[in-house]
């Protein structure tokens, strides 16, 4: 089944508003620990304490974007193939 004319342009949109916020804002929040660089946990009456670091920003809250970190694996490939 093809895809139509206002579905493949919805896709193209979507695809080149990644692409800027990617060249913008290559680095995003910490997806496991929401920015706070620590895993939240609750005490025993349900408040909510900090945890250990959180084990994928190490505590340093961002993380790089996965657009941003496919533009640099190929841009870094397209510059040692081209010395």
């Amino acid at each position: 089944m093809p895809i139509s004319a206002d579905a493949s342009f919805a896709l193209l949109l979507v695809a080149l508003g990644y692409a800027a916020l990617c060249a913008v804002s290559p680095f995003g929040n910490c997806r496991k620990c929401r920015g706070f660089g620590v895993e939240i946990r609750t005490d025993r009456k349900g408040r909510p304490r900090p945890g250990r670091t959180c084990p994928r920003c190490h505590g340093d809250r961002k993380r790089i974007r996965l657009g941003r970190h496919l533009f640099n694996l190929v841009s870094r490939a397209h510059h040692d193939g081209t010395r």
